[in-house]
């Protein structure tokens, strides 16, 4: 038997809380509950993604834009908690369970990295620069204030809805794998294939974070911490 490299221990005593390690919990709820449950969510579903479709193709600059995504946000919380119970979740800390608080904010700050340094490379290929000015084309003309409250009010809506009330829709089998496909899926309707990509790349990390901490507190602190730093810092990299 092989040892473990040293650098890979490390990591994983770094990531394991926050993204592997599960901790316990009772979620459990009756069938007619769990039934009830997954109708209210694939109404909602349905419904948000029609909805966030309509919003993406409202012309950038158009306060339009502003209702429907308001009403994008109140569709996936309005679902979520029609669902049943949610849950903040909690992750091993020092031996204790701690509500997930530094630990989601450093996440976000890490995946904002990686897609700025990914945008590096995207700007110098026009097709794909196009395509991410397509959706970056709201927070370039818009204004600031309304657009970074819109987006941090989604992000926070959008978790509450896909790794809250999703997420326990789909039971104990591959609910990571499953909510990351129908959230890259509900962006589909937008018509952004790099939208869907980055969909299926953050909801990876926030479902693992999910079904680590079992809530949705840890999630909702990494995807607004990721949207903020998109909003501010894409629009300046990406240039028509």
């Amino acid at each position: 038997m092989t040892n473990t490299p040293a650098w890979l221990a490390r990591a994983r005593r770094a990531v394991g809380p926050s993204l592997i390690d599960q901790v316990e919990r009772d979620h459990h709820q009756p069938d007619r509950e769990f039934h009830r449950r997954r109708v209210v969510v694939a109404i909602t579903l349905v419904a948000g993604a029609v909805l966030l479709g309509f919003s993406l193709a409202v012309r950038p600059g158009d306060d339009i834009f502003y209702l429907l995504t308001v009403l994008v946000a109140l569709t996936w919380v309005g679902g979520a908690l029609l669902s049943g119970p949610l849950h903040l979740g909690r992750i091993s800390f020092r031996d204790k369970l701690r509500r997930p608080i530094v630990t989601p904010i450093v996440t976000g700050l890490v995946l904002g990295a990686v897609f700025v340094a990914r945008s590096l490379v995207v700007r110098e290929l026009p097709p794909l620069r196009e395509q991410v000015n397509s959706v970056l084309a709201h927070a370039r003309y818009g204004a600031i204030v309304p657009i970074v409250a819109v987006t941090l009010l989604n992000g926070v809506a959008e978790e509450v809805f896909f790794r809250g009330a999703l997420f326990a829709a789909i039971g104990r089998r591959h609910a990571v794998l499953i909510s990351t496909v129908v959230y890259a899926a509900a962006t589909v309707a937008t018509g952004k294939p790099m939208l869907v990509f980055a969909a299926f790349l953050l909801g990876l990390i926030l479902a693992l974070q999910r079904r680590a901490s079992g809530g949705i507190m840890a999630p909702i602190l990494t995807h607004i911490t990721w949207s903020a730093t998109m909003v501010f810092v894409l629009p300046a990299l990406i240039h028509q």
